[in-house]
């Protein structure tokens, strides 16, 4: 008997889930989520899966009841003996916990990872982690998809002229150097240094912005605070327009009306997190769903992912 590929998902990614399976040419499988009186949730697969290849998709964005439900969805997995379990996490959730930089804090990533593997999962497959390291959390496979791949295209529509990429702070400037090269493009930095978590005492711009064109680039556009206040800076340095591509919209807090108020033409991501009711025009989605379809398959037929990688199509 062959082996199958089934796609589930939990409550948090459905949207998306549903969109990864058309594009695999599969129905999404039923999977129930129940909650006790209490909030307490209860996983069951609706359908067999005894040794088949099982794909669950589940973002682990706050609440935190998402990760939850992504853990008992492979616990709920292994017990119904499916062959293999795959975690599809399109935002991995506490990556910016990711180390040790202050006397008594978590590393949040590391736990993360050790909950997911301990839960019974085989293998990850996720996008752009705030930290590329975080793949070295796990001891288990882990696929980690570029958002460059649906980018680019979007970036190549729109013919920019002066065309220049910039980091909005020092941490993505390796994220920021891939495109650029792509583009044989000039790249800037915004150096910024911050008081406290979502809150920036100070910003300057290294590289020169005179009638350019600014692609700033991120993984996370939490309260959207750094990208207006860099490319505010960037305007005051000359540049003609600017644009931020960011892969995960958290777009918690005053992010709505930073993001409104901002000097950007506008701000594209990508719908690994749904954009909450009420955002602003210039804030556009551009679907991942075919890349982690693509990823999915070479998964289950034992294929490398690397043509899914920026690199692989430089000029």
């Amino acid at each position: 008997m062959s082996l199958q590929a089934r796609i589930f998902s939990g409550t948090g990614s459905k949207y998306l889930a549903e969109k990864i399976a058309k594009n695999f040419g599969i129905e999404l499988g039923a999977v129930n989520a129940t909650r006790f009186s209490d909030g307490e949730i209860g996983i069951e697969f609706l359908e067999s899966i005894r040794g088949d290849y099982v794909f669950l998709v589940q973002g682990t964005y706050a609440p935190a009841d998402n990760l939850l439900e992504l853990l008992l969805m492979i616990d709920a997995a292994r017990r119904a003996s499916a062959y293999k379990v795959i975690a599809v996490i399109p935002y991995y959730g506490y990556a910016r916990q990711d180390r040790k930089d202050r006397p008594r804090v978590a590393i949040g990533s590391k736990l993360v990872a050790n909950m997911i593997t301990a839960a019974g999962a085989d293998r990850v497959i996720t996008m752009d982690l705030h930290a590329p390291q975080i793949q070295g959390y796990f001891d288990i496979p882990v696929d980690h998809l570029d958002s460059s791949a649906v980018f680019i295209p979007y970036i190549e529509k729109l013919g920019l002229e002066n065309l220049t990429f910039a980091a909005p702070d020092v941490g993505s400037t390796n994220r920021v150097r891939e495109v650029a090269s792509y583009f044989n493009a000039e790249m800037v930095i915004c150096d910024k240094h911050r008081k406290r978590a979502n809150e920036i005492a100070s910003m300057t711009v290294i590289g020169d912005v005179m009638d350019k064109d600014i692609i700033l680039i991120d993984d996370i556009c939490d309260t959207g605070g750094t990208l207006a206040k860099a490319a505010a800076l960037l305007k005051e340095k000359g540049a003609k327009s600017v644009r931020a591509f960011c892969t995960h919209p958290v777009l918690s807090g005053n992010a709505f009306s930073n993001i409104a108020n901002s000097v950007m033409e506008e701000l594209i991501v990508c719908d690994t997190i749904p954009l909450k009711e009420g955002a602003p025009d210039k804030i556009k989605a551009i679907s991942v769903a075919d890349l982690f379809a693509v990823a999915i398959r070479n998964a289950f037929e034992n294929k490398s992912i690397h043509s899914l990688f920026v690199h692989s199509h430089r000029k």
